[in-house]
């Protein structure tokens, strides 16, 4: 029987590729690599031979692996960041188009997600974001704007912190600096689960509809079909998400507040379950006048996909802000 999701995953690509957007491989490092969602103008195109006339498909293909420059994004960069249930532009579907006529947009797949992944042992999201650095660089983007959603935006908390010359600001929507032992046990009993795994890596149509129920503020409604396909297309590297998820949690007595040096947004949906209202405004409070805090009504979790025109109309007016910013310095 033919998986519905699957089917649609042609559709998408053939739609970010209307929108400016094309896939390319990144090696990171030997036996690491990475694969982005880019900006069509900045894949190098090989030569041409006289006697070889090169397709753009080929083109787009022989680019991955090429060791030319890319040539340098000439708008504004943003960055994507996914959460830990979908790839990149499965999240991002809504933002891609609002945002590519004024800026150059990435999205990444981060590692054991898509088609990216290691044989390095490290699970942790410093691993994710030392690689995530280094593509960009290979990409040729020299500074950026991260958008963070969930597991996402703890990645981009620490690429933030770490890369402090490459992240110019940073927008977070549902996430936090890093899942402590006592935020990830109440958020558990909260929401009636006894582990992230439980709850992140459903294996039933069961456990996917229980956690959209909690992801969204609004019941979703899909055949029991639509839920099994999903979870056969979209989680896969079990194993590998499951040691994501183990690497994702720290010690209370070992947590601490980065000192970020960019301008930060939070961005959040007022009805988000999982990581709820209170934390965000703590965490603007932590970050003091370098933060902003914007909630968006009737929305959960999956805010960028429940709400997207909103979110889309609040995240360009802070990147519109800092662009205003830049014209003045």
């Amino acid at each position: 029987m033919v998986n519905l999701v699957a089917i649609q995953k042609p559709m998408m690509h053939g739609l970010m590729k209307m929108a400016g957007i094309v896939p390319q491989t990144i090696e990171i490092e030997s036996g690491t690599v990475m694969n982005f969602w880019v900006p069509i103008e900045t894949v190098p195109k090989p030569e041409k031979s006289k006697k070889t006339t090169i397709s753009t498909t080929t083109t787009t293909n022989n680019a991955n692996h090429s060791n030319l420059r890319p040539p340098n994004p000439t708008k504004p960069v943003v960055v994507l960041v996914h959460g830990f249930s979908s790839e990149g532009i499965v999240t991002w579907q809504f933002q891609v188009g609002s945002l590519t006529k004024n800026y150059s947009v990435y999205i990444p797949d981060l590692l054991f997600f898509g088609s990216s992944i290691t044989d390095r042992l490290d699970r942790s999201p410093a691993f994710q974001a030392e690689c995530l650095a280094k593509g960009l660089r290979k990409l040729g983007i020299e500074k950026c704007t991260i958008v963070g959603f969930s597991y996402g935006g703890m990645v981009a908390f620490k690429l933030a912190e770490l890369f402090p010359d490459l992240v110019q600001a940073l927008v977070v929507s549902g996430s936090i600096f890093a899942m402590t032992d006592s935020i990830s046990t109440t958020t558990l009993n909260s929401l009636g689960f006894s582990s992230s795994a439980e709850l992140l890596l459903p294996t039933s149509v069961k456990g996917l509809k229980a956690l959209l129920k909690v992801a969204a503020y609004k019941k979703l409604w899909f055949p029991d079909r639509l839920h099994k396909d999903f979870l056969e297309v979209m989680f896969n590297n079990r194993k590998e998400r499951g040691e994501l998820l183990e690497a994702l949690v720290v010690s209370n007595k070992d947590a601490t507040i980065p000192k970020f040096s960019q301008q930060i947004h939070l961005l959040w949906g007022e009805n988000d379950q999982i990581f709820k209202l209170e934390l965000a405004q703590n965490m603007k409070e932590q970050l003091g006048d370098k933060a902003t805090f914007q909630g968006i009504k009737k929305a959960g979790h999956l805010v960028h996909l429940e709400r997207p025109c909103v979110y889309n109309r609040c995240l360009k007016k802070f990147l519109a802000s800092l662009k205003a910013d830049d014209a003045q310095k």
